[in-house]
């Protein structure tokens, strides 16, 4: 093991404001900051002065894109459970909803609360500043218009039939149900592009994909975002895909992915063959590549089937530039990449899966 890097170490800070750069400068440098909390009680300036710290750069990570489910899902996949536990105060202290009082600073009830020493609270702190040092953010966030999303009669059923496709146990009928979701937002999406006379600004959503594969999983939200006019990049580094498009299509992204994924994880875990790792992720690759391909029919025939085509077509063209223009602004240097298969069996179990998945009925 390397040696663990120290901040600067000298006398302790006098103010506030002291001892908010000597945490920061301690989250930067890889300390535990440990010394700035000797004793058996929390200074009320070294708690203040963690509030002074983290306030810029909650303001920092919001202003760039992370609002506070992208916060919270960060904070509880990469701290511990304190750090974690912090950082989500911060966030209710801007929010207002507050579980503390004003009687004390924050942190001396929080470590009160936690049972912490005064030392174990300042790593804390420290681990949860650490992260939102580095908090990946976008140079320019897009700005949505007023969002009118998915008409709820329309989402109703369109959950009840993705509800009824991940409760199945017959694979075909899972296909159908899951088609008729896609054709649904297909026609209601189009239907809606025809109405307003100034279509929203895209904006953009993360995609948080749980462990293992991610890899394999984002390729599904890809294909999904795809069929749903929208654009997606996967971060491997944090295992979340963000998606661009309109607020009602990256509402359908998301209904539809999360109902797929549980498909595709369901189908490869009962699949008597898939208990090895290139099986499983080779399953997921084809089931992603055959979903797409069978999303992009069920879109393109629902296209075809509208009345107002020679209107769409041109309204649609004009959604693909404002969503690549405000992609390519957010993600200028996306650099494609891979996904490696390495079971035949596994391709092939992945994309039966996919022909059986339940798109909707």
């Amino acid at each position: 093991m390397g040696k663990q890097k120290r901040a600067p170490r000298g006398p302790l800070p006098a103010t506030a404001e002291g001892f908010a750069g000597a945490l920061l400068t301690a989250a930067q440098a890889g300390d535990d900051g440990r010394w700035l909390a000797p004793g058996f009680e929390l200074p009320a300036e070294l708690a203040r002065g963690a509030e002074l710290a983290a306030q810029p750069l909650l303001g920092r990570v919001r202003r760039g894109g992370w609002p506070p489910e992208d916060l919270r899902q960060a904070a509880t996949r990469r701290l511990d459970e304190f750090a974690a536990s912090y950082v989500l105060d911060a966030l209710a202290e801007e929010g207002g909803v507050r579980w503390w009082t004003g009687a004390e600073p924050h942190l001396v009830q929080w470590a009160a609360k936690h049972i912490l020493t005064p030392a174990e609270a300042v790593t804390a702190v420290v681990e949860a500043l650490g992260l939102l040092l580095t908090l990946p953010v976008t140079a320019a966030q897009p700005r949505p218009a007023a969002h009118h999303g998915v008409d709820d009669k329309k989402l109703s059923r369109v959950r009840a039939l993705l509800a009824k496709a991940e409760s199945t146990s017959f694979p075909e009928e899972a296909e159908a149900l899951s088609a008729k979701a896609q054709e649904l937002m297909t026609r209601h999406a189009l239907d809606r592009v025809l109405l307003e006379a100034a279509p929203e600004l895209p904006s953009s959503r993360r995609i948080w994909l749980d462990t293992p594969y991610t890899d394999a999983k984002s390729l599904l939200v890809h294909v999904v975002a795809k069929a749903n006019r929208c654009r997606a990049v996967y971060d491997p580094r944090w295992e979340f895909v963000t998606v661009v498009g309109d607020e009602a299509d990256l509402d359908a992204v998301a209904l539809l992915t999360t109902s797929l994924l549980v498909q595709a994880t369901r189908a490869m875990i009962a699949d008597p063959a898939g208990r090895s790792r290139p099986f499983r992720k080779s399953f997921l690759v084809s089931y992603a590549t055959r979903i797409g391909e069978r999303l992009e029919q069920a879109a393109a025939a629902t296209l075809t089937e509208m009345p107002d085509t020679d209107r769409l077509l041109p309204v649609l063209a004009s959604h693909e530039l404002k969503v690549n223009t405000a992609f390519t602004t957010l993600f200028p240097e996306v650099v494609g990449k891979s996904v490696a298969v390495r079971s035949a069996e596994g391709w092939h179990a992945g994309r039966s899966a996919a022909d059986r998945a339940r798109l909707g009925e």
